[in-house]
């Protein structure tokens, strides 16, 4: 299912573009001003700022780990002239990003002070767009007489959250498949029931180079029966000793729906060049990730003969375009719109990974 046919070639976009019109609805009934702040391991900055830059009463700030985000992923933040956007490249990475993110949040004086909003998937909005694709792709493959699988290249847990979401709501899902590159948080999680840090390695999948996967708390709350303290509990284990060790009837519940595997390097590389042999079509590492580990779950006889299943295919493989011509000897081309893009001037500013630094260039930019 591509889902990268967006201003900004990612899947993002189709929650994002909905949110952005929220926000301009939200700020024009109130008469207020919005400080909308977001965190991004490559995709979701530039959808935000594609649908949020220009609007009035908004001021939009993303951080970005610098250095591991691709060429085209950065530009396509850094190289929009509008005032009201503003970047940050933090000497850190993406879970740095995303700490700052929940500590501003956090500060409850300081979300008062600059009216600060989040685009996040930790917002539910973002969800709650996410969830239709699953709906709409499984009626059309012939739901609810027919069982659908997803596989989901997934690294901060929201897009394969929203199709758990889908199914709660009624949608007759067989399997969702939680796909992830190295950093196989989700997938040691699963299979030992422990969810610990084990570092971060930087891929050809940028945007799944990350540890601390938000959502994956809200799965854990309702795995433990909707125990917010049992929930709230494990996640300070996380923040204190890096890790926790999921409940053993919480780890059945979550596997009566999910199933992980984890594709390297390698098997990235030649799932893209597989899919350009049978297909004469490009896919980026990310949906890569996602083929690789939907035929492991075939060969492992988690998803049902009977059952279609679905790969997401979440961002435009120009963006990128070194990975995807070392696998098939062919570079993907940027569409027209955005062929000079990586001639256009760049607008950023670095910043260490501390809340005050982050808080300091804020109000500077309000004032």
């Amino acid at each position: 299912m591509e889902l990268f046919h967006g201003p900004t070639l990612a899947f993002k976009d189709v929650a994002l573009q909905f949110l952005g019109r929220l926000f301009a609805h939200a700020t024009a009934k109130s008469r207020g001003k919005l400080t909308i702040v977001g965190a991004t391991s490559g995709d979701t900055g530039s959808a935000a700022i594609e649908a949020i830059k220009g609007r009035p009463g908004m001021e939009i700030v993303i951080l970005h780990p610098e250095g591991r985000v691709s060429e085209v992923q950065r530009r396509q933040m850094t190289s929009v002239t509008e005032p009201n956007v503003h970047n940050i490249a933090v000497m850190g990475t993406f879970d740095d990003c995303q700490r700052l993110l929940k500590e501003l949040f956090a500060d409850r004086a300081f979300v008062r002070e600059v009216g600060l909003a989040g685009v996040n998937s930790i917002n539910w909005a973002r969800i709650m767009a996410q969830a239709v694709y699953y709906i709409s792709s499984a009626l059309a493959l012939g739901a609810p007489q027919r069982r659908v699988s997803f596989v989901v290249p997934t690294g901060n847990f929201g897009d394969i959250y929203a199709g758990y979401v889908a199914q709660k709501m009624g949608l007759p899902v067989g399997r969702l498949v939680i796909a992830t590159n190295i950093n196989d948080i989700l997938v040691r999680c699963l299979s030992s029931g422990r969810y610990e840090i084990a570092g971060v390695t930087p891929t050809s999948s940028p945007s799944m180079d990350i540890e601390v996967s938000s959502n994956f708390e809200r799965l854990v709350f309702e795995a433990t029966g909707r125990d917010d303290e049992r929930t709230m509990a494990l996640f300070r284990s996380l923040a204190q000793s890096g890790g926790f060790d999921l409940p053993q009837s919480a780890l059945t519940e979550i596997a009566k729906t999910f199933w992980a595997a984890r594709a390297d390097e390698t098997e990235v590389g030649a799932a893209i060049t597989d899919v350009y042999l049978r297909a004469g079509r490009l896919i980026d590492p990310h949906t890569a990730v996602g083929v690789a580990v939907g035929a492991k779950a075939r060969a492992a006889n988690v998803l049902a003969v009977q059952d279609v299943a679905v790969v997401l295919s979440t961002a435009h493989p120009a963006k990128f375009p070194d990975a995807v011509e070392r696998a098939t000897g062919h570079r993907a081309e940027l569409p027209p719109r955005l062929r000079d893009l990586l001639s256009r001037k760049e607008r950023l500013v670095r910043a260490p990974a501390d809340l005050s630094a982050i808080k300091g260039l804020i109000r500077g930019w309000l004032a």
